[in-house]
């Protein structure tokens, strides 16, 4: 049986890791989305502004101190001013840049939509599976030229170890936190129809985004370990009491970030 992460038939693509040139060693990179395009204490030491074999990144990754630790920072949506939509995300580059700099583990914060209930206003949700709904992306590295076929195991789309350290941090930071969650990923960036929101609770998902896949599954192809933070934000189409509300989302978006950044400092803190 082959172990989570490997690639039937064929290794990883080769890299050249280029971090830690700021004499700290670099292992941890944050993905940022909606709400979140900037970390708050990050002591800034270089950014990246890499070409990778798929294109650029969505914008330079910043490379500091967070915590005392060495941290990589990616903002997916790109800069202010002139943000990518999810479907236009170059996710392959993003994930290619980050473990050509170092990276050893990715977090990656998602702004999410409530199906289950109990999910809306229960703090940061830790999922552990997911379902894709998304198409027309570029969901692979195997573009065929390796002379064989890239089957990874993705029995577990979310690093179960990683997933744990993200729950022994939620608790040290006594930020409130849901461990397990199934994410419905759409194709985005419209909004999901009541009647498709219907139809991802028949499918048993218990929030709705637009951003984990594919960054997860190539993750996983480059083998990295890879879990997500749900940032819950509103309940999903037809199950609100009100109308979606720009001023409501930015609110539940800054209290949301405000709990990420707890977590990830109780992350890179040491015990």
């Amino acid at each position: 049986r082959r172990g989570v992460g490997s690639c039937a038939g064929a290794a990883a693509p080769p890299f050249r890791p280029v971090g830690g040139v700021w004499g700290f060693a670099v292992s941890l990179a944050l993905i940022g989305g909606t709400g979140l395009a900037s970390l708050p204490g990050l002591e800034l030491r270089r950014e990246h502004a890499l070409d990778t074999p798929y294109g650029h990144p969505s914008t330079a990754i910043r490379e500091g101190r967070l915590h005392g630790q060495g941290v990589l920072f990616l903002h997916r949506h790109g800069e202010s001013g002139r943000p990518i939509p999810p479907h236009l995300v170059n996710y392959r580059a993003n994930i290619w840049a980050l473990r050509e700099l170092g990276a050893t583990r990715v977090v990656a914060a998602n702004a999410v939509g409530a199906i289950n209930p109990r999910m809306h206003g229960a703090g940061l949700v830790i999922p552990d599976q997911l379902i894709d709904y998304t198409w027309g992306r570029e969901h692979s590295f195997d573009d065929g030229s390796s002379g064989a076929l890239w089957h990874i195991d993705f029995t577990e789309p979310f690093d179960a170890p990683l997933r744990r350290q993200l729950g022994d941090a939620a608790r040290r930071a006594e930020v409130a936190y849901t461990h397990g969650a199934v994410l419905a990923v759409a194709q985005g960036p419209r909004l999901e129809t009541a009647a498709e929101i219907r139809r991802f609770a028949s499918d048993g998902c218990d929030l709705v985004g637009m951003t984990s896949m594919p960054e997860a599954a190539l993750a996983r192809e480059l083998k990295l370990p890879y879990a997500s933070v749900c940032m819950v934000v509103n309940a999903a189409a037809g199950l609100g009491e009100q109308p979606l509300n720009l001023d409501t989302l930015r609110e539940a978006l800054s209290r949301e970030t405000q709990r990420f950044e707890r977590l990830v400092a109780a992350l890179l803190q040491p015990r």
